[in-house]
């Protein structure tokens, strides 16, 4: 005589709790994730009586100088001599890049026209200065 098997293995995986564990998740990134505000050395911007928005930050590099003369793009010191480089990458990948310089209003001239020499050698023409409004 020969008995039946009256017990079945499953082989399913419960999702039921599925939902409950992906919002956890969800949650816990949210709150842990530190968001930056900007990048960059730190300076102070010069004043300007009219000043106009940029369009659109998706095709913007953004160049940092500090009083000190520090030359900061994506994150990473810079000398002057070698912004051309980078930047003739940048423009090779996106041609219609626009440099966004933001140089302290201490920095000095010398420096701000060597990059901007540096700028036209590697073709980036489209040069946008940052400002803050000037309160009167």
């Amino acid at each position: 005589m020969k008995f039946a098997r009256k017990t079945k293995l499953s082989s399913e995986i419960p999702t039921a709790s599925m939902p409950d564990i992906i919002f956890m998740l969800l949650v816990f990134f949210m709150v842990t994730t530190v968001l930056r505000e900007f990048s960059g050395l730190p300076i102070v911007l010069p004043k300007a009586k009219r000043i106009e928005k940029l369009a659109s930050k998706r095709h913007t590099t953004s160049i940092w100088v500090s009083k000190e003369g520090l030359i900061s793009i994506d994150d990473k010191l810079f000398a002057a001599d070698n912004v051309w480089s980078i930047m003739y990458e940048k423009r090779s990948k996106d041609p219609q890049v626009t440099v966004s310089l933001k140089a302290d209003e201490a920095a000095k001239m010398e420096l701000i026209s060597k990059i901007h020499n540096q700028l036209r050698k590697a073709d980036a023409l489209k040069v946008n200065y940052s400002t803050k409004t000037r309160v009167d």
